[in-house]
């Protein structure tokens, strides 16, 4: 069983930047992706990078501000956010597939991705 530590999430302002990481317990392939879930809403896509990073795929409200990279070396996923808004407020989830995608429908979506991190809560105040 693979499991995902997450750090990194906390309380900023708008305008303010965080870096989330995310370590796998155990190194395999597979694509990596960031989703997040805002209190009353349905988890949503935010960020994937495949198995040696060589293309990455974004939610359209986070394109420009954020950015998903990984150093395989330390076998972690990192999510740079900047210009963080309040409706970026958020748990954010980090999440691995079984298999490397190279498409960008499949790589968005919750059911592709078999492990899930806890969570860690990013709060942007105005």
């Amino acid at each position: 069983q693979v499991q995902l530590a997450e750090s990194g999430g906390g309380l900023v302002q708008a305008g303010d930047s965080l870096r989330l990481s995310c370590t796998p317990s155990v190194r395999s392939g597979g694509s990596m992706a960031w989703f997040r879930q805002a209190p009353g809403k349905e988890r949503e896509f935010v960020a994937s990078i495949p198995g040696n990073g060589e293309t990455t795929y974004y939610f359209d409200s986070v394109k420009g501000r954020f950015t998903i990279s990984r150093d395989n070396t330390k076998n972690t996923v990192y999510l740079q956010m900047n210009s963080l808004k309040p409706e970026d407020t958020a748990v954010y989830y980090c999440a691995k597939s079984r298999t490397i995608y190279y498409n960008r429908e499949l790589a968005s979506q919750e059911s592709s991705y078999y492990y899930w991190g806890q969570g860690t809560q990013v709060t942007v105040s105005s």
